[in-house]
């Protein structure tokens, strides 16, 4: 004898919080539902069920899920994500047994189900085992957008949804890097969201709204809120027309420059002064932010543009009036070409490297691009940073003490005749050579060539030291030998040392070369 037929399980988005926001659809199916289960807060009413109490059938069967803890402190041994994981594991008992039963199962859900819900966690767990299913709701954000009546995105405009729950750098730099945001999840976090917005030059037009489309829902300039005053409901538009005009374009800039007739100048200004701003090449080091130098840091808090690979662009702090331009990492002559146009137009810009950018970084795609006689009163001035090899060697402890080579093995920019020419040269000058780009993507069999050209030269027990990642927190460093040494292993997040015949390695595995030659 079989059991019934299991029941089905639908989780309903039901809006922001006007009824009548309510889908057709959604409506249809908790008036045939059942059981209709709903969230609801600590000691609070369930603002779903407040939503949709009028179309609760009168002999439905209803599930409260109560929250144990929101945003207050527990004594779960597990902590906040233990008690969560536990409570959710208990709703999904209470549902299946209804399942089971052959019951269908509604679970109201605010807004839409799938944004930032709840009901999503029931939904993982259902799906592999019973028939379920989602039916959309108008989201929180669209309820507010049309409250302030005010165009969120436009043509190309980029949309971006920030929790404001992110760390305030973090959620300052992806409100600059976008035309229009919505920020949610506020109360007890809105002073870090406001400073955001004034570190990313977004708080003028950026508007607070207030249990959107609620009877209680108000709306006003984010600058005006007072912070104690902030419900959780609530949310922050920041309308695409109120992100900065891009930089114009290099061409543009050309034709928008003064003629300046009879006028000399040299690679550092004019001594009589010039319409000219500043490009500074500057090295954020490997990773940690304590590896930027002061000097660095000094000039990227003044500066007005910062351009650069995104990776790089990305870790330089947000502020007010910082405008970022990040491209991809292949482009290099052309980003320094927009930086000089920037400068040229009177700007102070920061073109920022891994690393010390006079190693294998943007400072000599900077001059190779001020050749040309356009940026001749253009100033530029290069910071050096902390470079990868010099991160790997301290981490190592010395195996670049005495003399050393340092090459990369990207063949991008040169043939691959000229880097085994130089690695046998190196290796018959018996030098401690660092290889940057020691692999990619793309050039997975170049280490092991490398490593075959360099055993030409060197015994197989030659030390090599291999550091992936060092000052991030994937960090790992390797010491093995040159015969040993697994191409399979290196990867493009690496730098390999490879010492000369009198680098030693200490008992307690730490690497160094003496400073004598014997």
């Amino acid at each position: 004898m079989t059991g019934p037929t299991p029941g089905r399980f639908t989780v309903v988005g039901i809006g922001p919080g006007d009824p009548e926001l309510i889908t057709l659809k959604a409506a249809r199916l908790i008036g045939a539902a059942p059981v209709v289960a709903y969230h609801a807060g600590v000691r609070k009413q369930s603002h779903a069920r407040r939503i949709a109490s009028s179309l609760i059938p009168a002999d439905a069967i209803e599930e409260e899920l109560r929250y144990p803890v929101t945003t207050g402190t527990t004594t779960h041994p597990g902590g906040y994500v233990g008690a969560m994981a536990e409570f959710y594991e208990s709703c999904a008992v209470r549902l299946s047994a209804h399942l089971d039963a052959g019951r269908d199962v509604v679970l109201l859900a605010e807004g839409d189900p799938l944004f930032y819900g709840s009901s999503m966690y029931l939904h993982d767990r259902f799906k592999e085992v019973y028939s379920t299913s989602v039916v959309p709701g108008v989201p929180a954000f669209a309820a507010a957008t049309a409250a302030v009546s005010t165009p969120l995105v436009r043509q190309t405009d980029v949309l971006t949804v920030l929790p404001g729950t992110l760390p305030e750098p973090e959620l300052a730099r992806r409100l600059a890097d976008t035309e229009a945001a919505i920020i949610m999840k506020l109360g007890r976090t809105f002073p870090a969201v406001r400073s955001a917005l004034v570190a990313a030059g977004r708080l003028e037009g950026a508007w607070y709204v207030e249990r959107a489309s609620q009877p209680e829902e108000r709306w006003l300039p984010v600058a005006d809120v007072d912070p104690s005053s902030v419900p959780y409901f609530s949310l922050i538009v920041v309308p695409g027309d109120t992100a900065p005009a891009p930089a114009p374009a290099a061409a543009r800039l050309r034709q928008e420059l003064p003629e300046v007739e009879s006028v000399e100048v040299t690679r550092g200004g004019d001594s009589n002064g010039s319409a000219s701003g500043e490009v500074l090449v500057v090295g954020l080091g490997p990773g940690p932010e304590g590896w930027v130098t002061p000097e660095v840091a000094a000039a990227l808090a003044e500066v007005g543009h910062v351009v650069g690979y995104a990776p790089y662009v990305n870790r330089v702090p947000q502020r007010e009036g910082l405008q970022r331009h990040a491209s991809g990492n292949t482009v290099e002559v052309d980003r320094a070409r927009h930086a000089l146009d920037l400068a040229k137009a009177g700007e102070k810009v920061a073109v920022v490297s891994g690393g010390d950018a006079g190693v294998f970084g943007m400072a000599s795609a900077v001059f190779e691009a001020a050749a040309d006689p356009a940026y001749a009163a253009v100033r530029i001035r290069v910071l050096p940073g902390v470079s990868a090899v010099q991160a790997v060697a301290a981490r190592a402890g010395a195996p670049v003490g005495a003399d050393f080579a340092v090459m990369s093995l990207s063949d991008r920019l040169k043939p691959w005749s000229v880097v085994e020419e130089r690695l046998r040269a190196v290796a018959a000058a018996d030098l401690v050579l660092a290889i940057y780009n020691p692999a990619s993507r793309s050039r997975t069999e170049q280490i092991g060539t490398a490593r075959d050209v360099l055993l030409e030269h060197r015994k197989p027990d030659t030390v090599v030291v291999v550091g992936r990642d060092v000052g991030r927190a994937e960090e790992s460093l390797t010491v093995t030998t040159l015969g040993d040494l697994d191409p399979a292993e290196i990867d493009m997040k690496c730098l390999v040392i490879v010492g000369a015949s009198s680098t030693r390695v200490t008992e307690a595995g730490q690497v160094w070369t003496p400073r004598y030659v014997r």
